[in-house]
């Protein structure tokens, strides 16, 4: 009698038992890690990041740190890799003394740009093979883009009518150019004067050319749909900035970065922890933090170089989210939109949210050829660069008050959660975007 009762009793418990675990609430949806967020724009923001600058020392500090967060995520290094640390070489030229007497005249120095890989000069109008002059006089435009990596010896007198037009070329010219490739052994030497009809000159000069070891930091999430093995999908940003400026009448002279890019590299680490974390992914991912961007690209130039375009579904390029775009809170754009259904896309998987994704509000910028998507982009993949920044506005760009404090991290977490819900459909394989026609100039 005992025990019917019993198993009375346990058959009585078996419907409550049943609706306890049918009320079992549903898993929480995946988010991204404010704490992350905090933590690692603060790390790359921080003073003694020294402003990650190309070829000094808080660049390859900040390349560490990164290794660092994709080893505790648990990325993989690319096929046939065996670390996070992507290297490779730029060769700084960087000039040095020069003196140019021009028809018996000593020019000011101030007057003087040099830029090139010849190390050593001596060249007079008297010489059996003199260098090749070209001048530029006023009203005319001074079209010297392919004299700043010279094939041969030349000379260019500009008019002083152009200094103001050259002022920029100036500066950039007296810290030196970069190069993917050791550069060849020829100068340009670009005199600001009054052009005379005919012209004697001396010039003597002295350059150093130093190779500068860089590194990317790209790991990687494989897919989980072995059909979709050669369909990646990219999250990048670059982690450089400007490194040690002159200082300002504050004393400070790191330039912190925390905008550009801290912002947009921490939003590829804190997505690469929340993709980890939700270990769903169809197609693989992989994420980078590229190098050298700020001198003109290199980093995201090679990186496209070990990549088959083709195998490439789509690339989220992430450039200064920490402040508010124009468009108000839980808002971001994305340059290029019109060139692809990319952004379509992703704002479809925000159906339901307060987040929108609008296109490129400063066209005339030309933003989507002056980041780091630009390379994949020219070569047909859906590559696009998601911003915040009020570029044409944006007092603190490129100086040494860019720096955490300045920031909207609750925004900007936001904006990386709406990053990583955007991307579920390319993610997942259910989304490809259509390619980009591949272009061999910025038209």
């Amino acid at each position: 009698m005992k025990q019917l009762l019993l198993l009375g009793a346990l058959l009585a418990t078996l419907p409550a038992v049943a609706q306890k675990k049918a009320a079992k609430p549903a898993p929480k949806t995946a988010t991204v890690s404010a704490a992350t967020v905090s933590r690692v724009v603060n790390a790359l923001a921080a003073d003694d990041m020294q402003g990650r600058g190309t070829g000094q020392a808080g660049g390859a500090k900040a390349a560490q740190f990164l290794a660092a967060e994709f080893k505790r995520i648990g990325l993989k290094p690319l096929p046939g890799q065996t670390g996070f640390e992507q290297n490779f070489t730029l060769y700084k030229s960087q000039p040095g003394p020069t003196t140019v007497v021009l028809n018996g005249q000593t020019v000011d120095s101030k007057q003087v740009m040099m830029a090139g890989g010849l190390t050593s000069l001596n060249w007079t109008s008297e010489d059996a093979k003199p260098v090749e002059v070209v001048r530029v006089a006023p009203g005319e435009k001074a079209k010297l883009g392919r004299l700043l990596h010279p094939t041969a010896n030349t000379l260019v007198i500009v008019d002083t009518t152009h200094t103001r037009e050259l002022a920029g070329l100036a500066n950039y010219l007296r810290q030196g150019t970069m190069s993917a490739e050791a550069p060849q052994p020829f100068a340009t030497v670009i005199v600001l004067a009054t052009v005379p009809p005919a012209v004697t000159y001396r010039i003597s000069a002295t350059s150093a050319v130093l190779p500068l070891e860089q590194r990317n930091v790209v790991g990687m999430l494989p897919g989980r749909d072995p059909k979709r093995s050669k369909e990646n999908v990219v999250f990048a940003g670059h982690y450089d900035h400007l490194g040690i400026l002159k200082p300002t009448t504050a004393g400070d002279s790191i330039a912190n970065g925390a905008d550009d890019d801290a912002s947009g590299t921490t939003a590829v680490v804190a997505l690469a922890e929340y993709f980890k974390k939700k270990n769903d992914s169809a197609r693989p991912l992989i994420f980078a933090a590229f190098a050298a961007e700020e001198v003109g690209g290199f980093g995201s130039q090679y990186f496209s170089k070990q990549l088959d375009p083709q195998q490439v579904v789509a690339m989220f390029n992430i450039e200064m989210i920490g402040k508010e775009a124009k468009f108000g809170p839980n808002t971001a754009f994305i340059t290029g939109y019109e060139r692809s259904d990319f952004g379509k896309l992703l704002q479809a998987n925000l159906a339901g949210s307060k987040f929108r994704f609008e296109p490129d509000p400063y066209p005339e910028q030309n933003l989507f050829y002056r980041s780091d998507n630009a390379t994949l982009a020219r070569l047909g993949v859906p590559a696009h660069t998601i911003s915040t920044d009020q570029i044409p506005t944006d007092g603190l760009y490129h100086s040494v008050d860019d720096e955490v404090e300045t920031l909207n991290l609750a925004n900007m977490t936001a904006v990386i959660q709406a990053i990583a819900q955007s991307a579920t459909g390319i993610v997942s394989g259910k989304q490809t975007p259509t390619r980009i026609p591949p272009l061999t100039d910025d038209k």
